[in-house]
């Protein structure tokens, strides 16, 4: 069978969220749908990040979800739950990518979990962020209901206690997302972590930039992700096998 762009997109970020110490062993799962429909793609089980190629993706039809439900071994079922009930009742998410990265963690485990406005990064998810705070366990049927309520029309969500979660129209968007979403937590933490008075732009401010984040001229996401594909060519291609 022809290996399409969209598995190579979604190989490609395995691969450098790994260079980047965000995933977490053989945990944490992304998916994309295919064009037209909510069956996706998804890692399969026992797969790590570092090693994943495009032929390693496993086709989840929706119609079959019970049926692959009984086969742990070929794909995690949580990973069956969350992602699959997100893509069928989320609109905006077409690819979903699902971690517990250092800071995004460290940020969901606050009582307080706002992300401050104080650099370019944190602004750009001012009050762009849904927090879902109903934390109930590893991530099943039950569980997966409840993130697919709360994401609304944001494109990243924070998992109270657990992670972070995005989404978006393509791979590329998706990801850029993430990353930012991870830097920006990496700045908040590590400013929290000086115990001295943070310096917090007021809403009007930070409301702007977040504007000319999302109304930037250039497709950053696009080019961010073609950038990592070019290097990823350079010194290992085998993600794109």
């Amino acid at each position: 069978m022809e290996i399409s762009e969209l598995q190579k997109d979604l190989a490609a970020v395995f691969r450098w969220t790994a260079r980047l110490n965000m995933n977490e062993g053989i945990a944490n799962h992304f998916s994309v749908c295919l064009p037209n429909s909510n069956d996706f793609y998804v890692n399969g089980s026992g797969k790590h990040f570092s090693s994943i190629k495009a032929s390693d993706m496993v086709l989840v039809e929706q119609n079959k979800i019970e049926d692959i439900k009984k086969k742990p071994e070929l794909v995690d079922p949580t990973a069956l739950n969350i992602h699959a009930t997100i893509h069928k009742k989320v609109p905006q998410a077409r690819c979903i990518l699902h971690l517990h990265s250092k800071y995004a963690t460290a940020l969901s485990t606050l009582k307080d979990t706002t992300l401050k406005p104080i650099d370019q990064n944190t602004m750009r998810f001012f009050n762009r962020v849904a927090i879902y705070k109903d934390f109930g366990g590893l991530g099943f049927e039950e569980e997966s209901n409840k993130m697919a309520a709360a994401i609304g029309n944001n494109k990243s969500m924070l998992l109270a206690n657990h992670g972070i979660l995005t989404v978006g129209a393509t791979v590329a968007q998706a990801f850029d997302e993430l990353y930012y979403f991870e830097k920006a937590c990496e700045t908040y933490i590590t400013a929290l972590l000086t115990n001295k008075e943070l310096n917090i732009v007021d809403d009007k401010i930070a409301e702007k930039t977040a504007q000319e984040w999302e109304n930037y001229p250039v497709n950053m996401g696009e080019q961010h992700l073609k950038a990592i594909r070019i290097i990823l060519d350079n010194e290992d291609s085998s993600y794109k096998n």
